[in-house]
């Protein structure tokens, strides 16, 4: 069966493009050098684990929204006390860790290819300020990149995939959601957007039940399915 054609394709970005858990490794090695690494395992799963519960705590509204960067130094002090850290130089220096991850290898190749073909729209849970650094660290092509600081919410709220439909002046059905999450994909698919999953080694895999129109295992695999 062909597969679909599409306006534009949106892109999530962190864990999708970039390594965001190796990112924030190295800030954690660089914070304290004589962590072994069960500790620098456990620091990060701290990181994720207080990240997690705050965006959630933010999306039911028993939270005030925080953007991501404020949310990355808050969550940095955290790790830094748990690693009895206590200089405010080392605190920011791991929070600006999460900015900086490297690409999968497939990622800049991958997004050069696509974009000659579709308009490419990022779509990041990064605040402005983070995927700026983002971008340009990781060297990602972007037709436009849109953060969900714009909508004062976290994906999956529908507010940030609508940032998406807004800016590309296109019906949802029209636009691709790529990620390697299928939370991600799940909150696109709601507001009526089509999806495709990219398996990463730090994404959330799809559940049996969840339907998506197209599984690639890369973005060079992603490329062909849209290329027949």
């Amino acid at each position: 069966m062909s597969s679909p054609q599409f306006d534009a394709l949106v892109f999530d970005v962190l864990g999708t493009l970039v390594d965001e858990p190796a990112g924030i490794r190295a800030g954690i090695r660089r914070l304290d050098p004589a962590l072994d690494d069960a500790e620098v395992e456990r620091l990060l799963a701290l990181w994720q684990r207080h990240v997690e519960e705050a965006q959630g705590q933010m999306l039911d509204g028993s939270r005030p929204y925080l953007p991501s960067d404020a949310l990355d130094l808050e969550t940095a002090a955290l790790v830094a006390e748990a690693a009895e850290v206590k200089s405010a130089d080392a605190v920011r220096e791991l929070a600006f860790a999460a900015r900086t991850p490297p690409p999968w290898p497939d990622t800049v190749e991958g997004l050069e290819l696509l974009a000659g073909r579709f308009p490419l729209i990022g779509l990041s849970n990064a605040s402005r300020t983070a995927l700026l650094d983002l971008n340009a660290h990781a060297g990602l092509r972007w037709h436009q990149a849109l953060s969900a600081e714009d909508a004062t919410a976290y994906k999956p709220d529908a507010a940030v995939y609508r940032l998406a439909v807004t800016v590309s002046g296109a019906p949802p059905e029209r636009l691709l959601m790529v990620a390697a999450h299928a939370w991600d994909l799940r909150g696109a698919q709601a507001l009526g957007l089509r999806t495709a999953y990219v398996a990463r080694p730090v994404g959330d895999p799809p559940a049996t039940s969840d339907r998506f129109d197209l599984y690639a295992d890369g973005l060079a695999d992603l490329a062909a399915q849209l290329s027949r």
